[in-house]
């Protein structure tokens, strides 16, 4: 009997203690900005105080330079690059753009022509068909946007594209909704934000897991920014023109 209490004391504090190791490594992994090359302390201290970073904020519609291929989708700043880790072993698929206003205040719009699609049980997300990638005119892309409702799912989408909605013609710089804070759990909130990330097509008409990185592309040359979080470990991706 003394052998069997020894081992469950051992074992209950054994367990607390490689839980509080391994929650100070990844502390010190995001502190240290090898877990995001300092990009989460920087999103951190713009949802505090955005007004003391109002030069890191982009503005929607608008392109670096006339031969830009993308519009910019939304006001605000680029917190998440492409390909950026907010945890050890993630590999972010898009860009993470971040709003100083409230949940469904600031307006997201179509970067660029193509055939709009919202599934029929998407609550905050639209997927954008281009027939003709600018960049590839050969290849079809796909543009996802989501994160478009409030913490329990109430959809800030616009109403011109209900759940159902297939290959719906928009043209760039169309109202596509509004930035929220739906995790896809109701309840559990993230950052007021709008994710953003090129897919690509699967060969046959669709497009592939969005989940996956591999699945998406680099939307740096489709912007004209610094949006590899590989090549870019520090800067604020801003028009340099």
């Amino acid at each position: 009997m003394k052998k069997s209490s020894s081992g469950s004391i051992l074992k209950w504090f054994l367990i607390p203690l490689i839980l509080i190791i391994i929650t100070s490594l990844i502390y010190f992994y995001i502190q240290s900005g090898r877990g995001s090359s300092s990009r989460t302390r920087q999103v951190i201290s713009w949802i505090r105080n955005p007004q003391s970073h109002a030069d890191w904020k982009m503005e929607s519609k608008t392109r670096c330079t006339e031969s830009t291929p993308f519009l910019f989708p939304t006001e605000g700043y680029v917190g998440y690059l492409w390909d950026d880790s907010f945890r050890p072993g993630h590999r972010h698929q898009g860009i993470d753009i971040f709003t100083n206003q409230k949940s469904g205040e600031t307006p997201v719009f179509a970067s660029y022509d193509g055939y709009l699609t919202r599934l029929s049980d998407w609550r905050s997300s639209l997927i954008i068909r281009i027939p003709a990638d600018p960049l590839s005119p050969r290849r079809q892309i796909w543009i996802y946007y989501t994160h478009m409702a409030d913490s329990k799912g109430n959809s800030y989408i616009n109403s011109d594209f209900p759940p159902g909605t297939s290959e719906f013609f928009v043209e760039e710089g169309t109202l596509l909704g509004y930035q929220g804070n739906y995790s896809g759990t109701p309840g559990n909130p993230t950052g007021i934000h709008l994710h953003f990330s090129i897919v690509k097509d699967d060969g046959q008409g669709s497009f592939l897991n969005e989940l996956k990185i591999h699945n998406t592309l680099d939307p740096s040359p489709y912007f004209d920014l610094p949006l590899n979080g590989n090549e870019n470990k520090n800067k604020i991706p801003l028009c340099t023109n």
